[in-house]
Order: structure tokens, then sequence, then C-alpha cells
């Protein structure tokens, strides 16, 4: 890896939360760094350059901030928020997570949305390892687990290459709360002895590259990340597969948030039953569906404790 620049704390630039102040881009000149606001003038903030020679104490943490609901963060991510110098966070991370990290800290948003990524990953790999080398404590804020279809192997990977120490901790991944959440297990004895996690999404923009076959037999749950766009292609695939168009699947649109959305369909009707959500979803596959009780589970049960068939907690 190329020698990469040195970033003193005092020109990191914070973020309002505003959407029109989020950092949109960076550029590399010459041997600085500089961020593209789109905020007030939408002019670069030059980051000051140095020797890539790692100072003291800098370092990486990729934290999973779980599906949304701040109750769901873990203790040791909690921890790591208040104690961060810097925040570079995602998309899908909650505000309510948000809200967790210590008022001195600095903010950088790189979220990123099926093809609009406003800071490309390669950029963020830099930026993590150019924070961690002038000493900074990083953390790497990342919905759902850094591990599970988030891109954080890559950035572990641009840390170690650039002798930068990267530590990991894990959050709740979108399928086991979205599991939780409609009252249906993913492995069930009798119903599903397995489980596979797939991606919806292809590098490519196209339909994923799976292995249809294996994800089509029966007692065998199949959970597919960023799949509303593609769940046509998906139920098509599994059903000349083999699988049946009666398969129960069960559908979480935001998963684990106050606009949740929760419906059990089959695969042969899934085009149709997705064709009304434009939110994160997180489709769950298999025989366990059918256990789902989603007429019976309103978001604000997690609040009250109460449960009401009417939604009317």
């Amino acid at each position: 890896m190329a020698a990469l620049p040195t970033i003193p704390t005092s020109e990191i630039v914070e973020e309002s939360r505003a959407p029109d102040s989020r950092v949109r881009t960076m550029v590399e000149c010459g041997n600085l760094m500089a961020v593209r606001g789109h905020g007030r003038d939408g002019g670069l903030v030059v980051l000051d350059g140095g020797t890539g020679r790692a100072m003291a104490g800098g370092c990486i943490w990729l934290v999973g901030a779980g599906p949304g609901d701040p109750e769901l963060l873990t203790l040791k991510a909690a921890r790591l928020l208040g104690e961060a110098d810097v925040v570079v966070y995602d998309r899908l991370v909650g505000d309510g997570v948000l809200d967790l990290i210590g008022p001195s800290a600095r903010r950088l948003y790189v979220g990123k949305r099926k093809s609009n990524h406003s800071v490309p990953q390669d950029e963020v790999n830099r930026l993590l390892v150019a924070l961690a080398l002038q000493g900074l404590n990083v953390v790497r804020l990342k919905g759902g687990d850094p591990f599970m279809f988030g891109r954080g192997g890559e950035e572990m990977q641009a840390a170690r290459e650039a002798g930068v120490p990267c530590h990991v901790a894990s959050g709740v991944s979108s399928a086991l709360a979205a599991s939780a959440a409609i009252g249906a297990p993913l492995t069930h004895r009798g119903l599903a002895q397995s489980v596979t996690f797939v991606t919806g999404h292809a590098a490519s923009g196209g339909e994923p590259d799976l292995d249809w076959a294996a994800l089509a037999r029966p007692n065998h749950t199949v959970a597919v990340y960023m799949g509303l766009t593609t769940a046509p292609a998906i139920a098509a695939r599994l059903i000349a597969a083999g699988r049946a168009r009666s398969t129960p699947v069960a559908v979480v649109e935001n998963v684990s948030r106050e606009n949740e959305r929760r419906l059990v369909t089959t695969l042969g009707a899934l085009p149709e039953a997705v064709a009304s959500l434009s939110g994160p979803v997180i489709l769950v596959i298999g025989e366990t569906a059918g256990l789902a009780m989603v007429e019976e589970i309103d978001a604000r049960i997690r609040k009250t404790g109460t449960v009401s068939r009417e939604g009317q907690a």
C-alpha cells in the first residue's frame, strides 16, 4: 500500500447530521487528502499531509451497530462509541445509535445505497488507515455485523497491510433481528436443520450468482440480505431449481426500526408481495417462515412489553 497521509484531529470535518452537510467525496491532492462537503459551499477541506508513519495509540475498531434499534447494540459497542476520537459511519446506522457517540468525537458519513456510494470503498479504507496513523482511536460503525455482507474484511485487510491495529466488535445481524421480530426461528427441529445467509446484491448489478440447487433443498432456511430489487429473480431461480412455489417467505422491511413492516407470503407470490416496499429488506425463505405471527406483533411491544392483534399497544 502506498504511503498514506496523516490527519490532525483539528482538521477533521464534523458532520452535523443535516443531509446537505454530510461528507460526500474524498479526493487526493498530491500528498494531501481532502474531503468534499455537500453543504454550505461544497468546497474541499484539506486534511494535512504527513509521512504515513503510525503514531502511538492509533487503532481501528470495526463496530457492528446492529439493525437500527439502539437497544440491540452490544455493551462493548456502546463503550467504544463513547471512547472514540472519530466515528466513520454508514447510512443504515440508526439515530439512536449515533446518539451514543461521545460529545468530543468527530463524525464522518460515508454511507452507501444501491448504485450510489457517497465514498467508494477503496477511499473509505484509505481514510480509516490515515486517521489511525495519526494516533486516533477510530470507530468504523457499520449497520448489522461488520463481517456479514458489510465489507469489514476489506477494511481489516487494508489496516493489516498498513500495519495498523484493527479489532472487531460484533453486532446483531439483520437476519437474526428479523427472525426475532416475526417470531420465526431460522432453524427448528423437523422443519430446518440448516440455514444459509446470502446476498441478493451482485457486484455487477445483476442477479446474484448463487448455488440455486443447494439453496432449493427442503428443510433449509435461506436468509437473503439486500434482496428487494432481486426478489423476483431469486424466487424464479429457486422455483426453477425445485423449491416449491408454496414455500413460506417472511419479509421484514426496516427491521427493528419504528417504520418496520412485516409480511408473510409464498415463494410464488413473492414478486407481487414486495412490489410496494422500498426500504432495506430481509427475506427469510423456508418452512420456518410459516411459523411467523406477524399479525400479533407490533413495533411498540419493544417498548411496552404488550402484544395486540390490532397493533394497538
